[in-house]
């Protein structure tokens, strides 16, 4: 393959790797509007979690680790074996005949979709000088954004049974679907992609990746969803959450040690902590981490917002973002570009930050009485901070290293990243809750929550009167309905009078309990929004201290074979 891979060729890599990211981005979104239907139809709701936790888990663990083998093996190499597992996982998770095949199936093809994260970053890289990589760093943002639209409003319509090629669709086909896009990809990747292979020996290192299996997969069980999960060990050990947590972070702290240790000592580690004496290296990472943390973690309750203040369905929800996806997808093509023909990118980074960490701000103001508008306005000027600073972090982590290390460093950014939202998510959960068992306390005296418990059709759906979710989910739109629609049916033998008194009072507790709840998540939804603004200001700070290097304006060749 000729060392100037024709234009042409890399824009039909770059049009086949992103397709391949924009499946993986889109299964992570996707999924969230057919677990309904999955466990309906397996009858498995105590299997929720890990039909998630699955995928997420194999994802994390594999990223770094497929960043390094690709260094060592070849970028087309390790791309191509994660499309195709990503590929057969998807077609496997489809014909799922039970759900603990669809969670074997879910954690194979999360190893494909963390390959395919840890190299499509990558491969820009390869492919692209330095100051040619903003641009192309920047469309591979717009595909994260696309992708968080598109998944929830696709899933909806799929899960919903509608036609498409002549054919009834079902949840399956939200797994279906990636099969023919990952064996296009597969082909193009095959033939015109160069094996991208440097002239270094492989040299695996095998115990460091198991440490970082072992690690990454404990510290995410003990942040995710830990008490669903382990509901069966705690009530048959009679181990409490907080002594299983302690366990848990106990065995990452003895994992961590020994990681260090072995990495110090291996030729080709899996987390080189060479890496970390690269200042701009490991202040990127922390940002990174902290970016994770706060960017999911506000965006996941803005949804919940507009479920529970204005009423929206999950899809509704999903379309009442598309403002912050507007200014991510802008932001990201027209920085890549303004990247690319100026050479430089600390101003970008640190304006993107500074314009996050005002908005978030902004979201504090957030109340009962908001208009969509001023959130909708917000939430442009929060996507054009995200789209100006995500990619092009990753350009200035590449603009550091050789090469034969890209691999590895740009994948463990991912992996700080990937890790920040993981526990960013749980830490706000966490608050969540606290806020709101505060703000209520125990809701079992509450009119609306005893109709509840007296009826046969609405008793279950209430579990715990102390558990945030459970209060929160009894005031989302469609429970409302069905609550309703059964309280209806459970009347209609009555004389109208006494039908009439009985809607009226049902209605007016119904409504009470709505604003006490409205109430006590907006009131803890702010104090999420200030704890993600803090963390964000952390990451604007941090900014300053980058020392902008410059973009070479042509590849530096590592050795004569590396394409």
């Amino acid at each position: 393959m000729n060392h100037h891979l024709a234009l042409r060729s890399k824009i039909i890599i770059m049009l086949s790797v992103m397709a391949s990211l924009f499946l993986v981005a889109l299964d992570q979104t996707i999924i969230s509007t057919a677990l309904g239907k999955i466990v309906q139809d397996f009858n498995a709701f105590d299997s929720l979690s890990w039909i998630v936790t699955a995928y997420l888990l194999t994802t994390t663990i594999t990223v770094p680790i497929a960043g390094k083998l690709s260094d060592l093996f070849g970028r087309r190499r390790i791309l191509l074996i994660g499309v195709a597992i990503f590929g057969i996982g998807s077609i496997l998770s489809g014909a799922s005949p039970s759900v603990i095949w669809l969670i074997g199936a879910r954690a194979l093809q999360g190893i494909g979709g963390g390959i395919i994260t840890a190299n499509a970053f990558t491969i820009v890289g390869d492919l692209f000088a330095a100051r040619e990589r903003g641009r192309w760093q920047g469309l591979i943002g717009a595909v994260f954004g696309i992708a968080s639209v598109v998944g929830p409003l696709l899933g909806g319509f799929l899960t919903d049974g509608n036609h498409l090629l002549g054919l009834t669709t079902d949840w399956r086909w939200t797994f279906w679907i990636n099969a023919p896009v990952a064996v296009i990809a597969f082909i193009v990747i095959a033939i015109i992609c160069p094996p991208l292979k440097h002239d270094n020996k492989p040299r695996v290192d095998y115990f460091g990746a198991g440490l970082v299996a072992v690690f990454l997969a404990t510290l995410i069980l003990a942040v995710d969803n830990t008490g669903q999960i382990f509901s069966g060990l705690l009530s048959s050990t009679g181990l409490s959450l907080v002594g299983l947590r302690v366990i848990m972070y106990a065995i990452c702290a003895l994992t961590l040690g020994a990681l260090i240790i072995v990495e110090r000592r291996a030729s080709e580690p899996i987390i080189n902590l060479r890496f970390f004496k690269n200042r701009n290296y490991s202040i990127l990472t922390i940002i990174a981490l902290l970016h994770g943390a706060a960017f999911l973690g506000a965006i996941l309750y803005l949804t919940q917002f507009n479920q529970q203040v204005f009423g929206a369905t999950p899809t509704q929800s999903g379309l009442m973002l598309l403002p912050l996806m507007a200014g991510l997808m802008t932001a990201s093509i027209g920085t890549g570009q303004i990247v690319s023909r100026l050479g430089k990118y600390k101003a970008i980074i640190v304006s993107g930050f500074i314009i996050m960490t005002s908005s978030i701000t902004l979201f504090t103001l957030l109340t009962p009485t908001s208009s969509y508008l001023f959130e909708a306005i917000v939430m442009v000027f929060t996507g054009l901070g995200v789209g100006m600073a995500m990619p092009i972090m990753n350009l200035a982590v590449q603009n550091e290293f050789e090469l034969k290390d890209l691999g590895a460093a740009t994948s463990s950014v991912q992996l700080f990243r990937s890790l920040g939202s993981t526990v960013g998510t749980a830490v706000f959960g966490s608050l969540l809750t606290i806020g709101i068992a505060s703000s209520l306390g125990d809701m079992k005296n509450d009119p609306y929550i005893q109709t509840l418990r007296q009826s046969p059709q609405s008793s279950q759906i209430i579990s715990s009167t102390t558990d945030a979710n459970d209060l929160l989910n009894v005031n989302s739109p469609a429970v409302k309905s069905h609550i309703t629609s059964g309280f209806e049916k459970s009347i209609i033998t009555l004389p109208a009078p006494v039908q009439k008194a009985a809607t009226d009072t049902f209605t007016t507790h119904q409504n009470n309990y709505s604003k006490k709840i409205v109430d006590a998540f907006s009131s803890s939804l702010k104090t999420i929004f200030t704890v993600a603004a803090s963390i964000v200001a952390v990451g604007a700070i941090l900014t300053w201290f980058i020392k902008e290097k410059p973009l070479a304006s042509a590849r530096i060749s590592d050795t004569p074979s590396e394409i």
